[in-house]
This record gives C-alpha cells, sequence and structure tokens, in this order.
C-alpha cells in the first residue's frame, strides 16, 4: 500500500496533468474529499479523511488472471439471473478499468460488450457519458453495468441514467470492490466480490 506522501506525489502528478479532483479520485480509487486533503499543505498530523486506497495490480497484469474473475462474475450474474429470473443481453465496461473485466465477462458469456465513457469532471453540459460507437449500442437491451471499484457511486448512477436515457434496462452493477454499504443504485442491485468498511 503507497504511503501517504507517495499519494499526495500521485495526485500532484495528475493534477499537473490536467486532471480534476473528480478524475483523480476516479484514478486513484479514493474519494474527492481525500484527494482534496492529498492536495492541500496541512500537516501530516492532521487526521486524513476515512477512506481506504484500492489497489488491485496484481490481478490485472495477466489475462488470464483476469478470466478468472471475470468466471467469478459470470456465476455471480448466472446466480442473479436464477434468483430474478431476469435476462442479459449485454455488458457495459466503464472507462477506463471496468473496460478489461466487461470485455472478458462477455466474451465468457458471449454477449454484446457495450463501453461506456463517463462524463468529464471539466464538462459543464447536463450529459451522463457516452458509448463507444464501434462497440454495441444499448437501446432495448438489458445491460450488466461492470467498474473495477465503486467509490461514491456517483459513476454507477450516470451510467444507469445513460442506459435508462437511451431505452436500455441497467440489470445489475458489478465492482470488484464496493467501499459503500448500499446493495443497490437507482433501483438497480449492486454485487461485489470485496465490500470495505472503515472501522
Amino acid at each position: 500500500m503507497p504511503t501517504t506522501e507517495k499519494m499526495r506525489k500521485q495526485v500532484q502528478d495528475l493534477r499537473e496533468k490536467g486532471l480534476h479532483v473528480p478524475d483523480i479520485a476516479k484514478e486513484l480509487h479514493l474519494s474527492e474529499e481525500t484527494v482534496v486533503w492529498l492536495m492541500s499543505r496541512q500537516e501530516m498530523s492532521e487526521k486524513p479523511p476515512a477512506d481506504i486506497y484500492i489497489g488491485w495490480r496484481s490481478l490485472g497484469v495477466y489475462s488470464s488472471r483476469l478470466t478468472h474473475l471475470a468466471r467469478i462474475f459470470v456465476d455471480i450474474i448466472m446466480e442473479e439471473c436464477a434468483r430474478s429470473g431476469m435476462e442479459v443481453d449485454g455488458v457495459m465496461g466503464i472507462a477506463i478499468n471496468g473496460i478489461p473485466l466487461a470485455t472478458t465477462i462477455a466474451n465468457e458469456m458471449d454477449i454484446e460488450l457495450v463501453l461506456y465513457r463517463p462524463k468529464r469532471s471539466d464538462v459543464e453540459e447536463d450529459v451522463a457519458g457516452t458509448t463507444l460507437s464501434n462497440f454495441a449500442g444499448v437501446r432495448e437491451k438489458r445491460v450488466v453495468i461492470v467498474d473495477d471499484v465503486l467509490s461514491s457511486g456517483k459513476t454507477m448512477k450516470d451510467a444507469i441514467g445513460y442506459l435508462r436515457a437511451n431505452q436500455a434496462e441497467p440489470v445489475m452493477c458489478l465492482s470488484i470492490v464496493n467501499k459503500q454499504q448500499f446493495n443497490e443504485i437507482e433501483g438497480v442491485p449492486v454485487r461485489a466480490l470485496i465490500r470495505t468498511h472503515v472501522v
């Protein structure tokens, strides 16, 4: 796990590259409050906001490991399908880290792959994001949304809003880690391999 000083340096480097607080938070899997605290020049003795750093590089460096992870997700999807009677037409990966997971899940299930790019934080328009046109569309499809870490839930909420606005049905949200205590977002079930708690 990186030290606070290393995380401050990462935040500073990303800031110098032009990223805004929400984008830095997404990139480092931290809350926006934690990013603001790391950007400040406060003394190290001041207590940081309650947050948990998530690093899953050991899973991501080999495609075979992602395949094993995808098979666990497929098992979760199939369990939910059997329990609720739902069907799935596609898997939507949230850029960037949700894309390799969604790609592998879609391959394992032999269903359509949708790639979603969230709204950039520096865009003022009331846009929930967009899907990439070289991949599957969403209209009239039942879609599982996949990301690596669920932090505030805002990105998932925007993805759900995008699907509904485009006549699709979000049926489940999946993540490796859920840093929140909720089991659903906007009425859509949330499932994760790991749920964190600050104690």
